[in-house]
């Protein structure tokens, strides 16, 4: 134990935690953007998770078909211990070809340990919610857009007759699409390739 002035204490276990934390969170954030994987690598991934999305969500092709564009960021690291952080590379996609690439950094504090990957696919379904993506210095989501977290139970489809908002995400593993989560908060800030 580690006493401070007499009127506290910090279990050792406990200060080396969020000392962890802290250093993890620092490390995934302050990642510069040129050190990115290469674009052949990134579009590699991309393709990857494309295909995982449209083989485990139902109406995912003719989905991708109406949109505008698709922010698809593969293998989006989260890692935590108290505090968290999560990175990650990706693609914009227009009309099935990349147009640019961007990272993905975003923060958390909490009770939370461990480690997870995700995929994430952002479809920007009108040119205004598109271009004001592309157009933006740091695109932060929740404040610069608000993305509206598709989740569909077994056998459903996805339909775009339903879904109306301009921004549309969707987060899954390998299992399928993943529930309770939030997009808020996530930077997207564009890379040099």
């Amino acid at each position: 134990m580690i006493k401070f002035r007499k009127s506290w204490t910090i279990d050792r276990f406990s200060l080396a935690g969020v000392a962890v934390g802290v250093l993890l969170s620092y490390m995934i954030c302050s990642v510069p953007v040129s050190y990115g994987a290469e674009a052949e690598v990134i579009d590699a991934k991309v393709n990857v998770a494309l295909k995982r999305f449209y083989k485990q969500v139902k109406g995912a092709k003719e989905f991708d078909g109406t949109a505008k564009g698709l922010l698809v960021m593969p293998g989006v690291m989260k890692a935590a211990f108290i505090f968290g952080g999560e990175y990650g590379e990706g693609a914009l996609r227009i009309n099935g070809k990349t147009a640019e690439y961007y990272n993905m950094v975003s923060g958390s504090f909490g009770f939370q340990i461990g480690a997870e990957a995700k995929d994430i696919v952002i479809a920007f379904m009108t040119q205004e919610a598109l271009q004001g993506f592309r157009d933006s210095k740091g695109w932060e989501a929740g404040l610069d857009g608000n993305v509206a977290l598709v989740t569909v139970g077994a056998g459903e489809r996805v339909d775009t007759q339903t879904i109306k908002d301009p921004i549309v995400g969707f987060v899954f593993d390998v299992k399928g699409l993943m529930a309770d989560l939030s997009l808020k908060g996530a930077k997207f800030t564009k890379l040099d390739k």
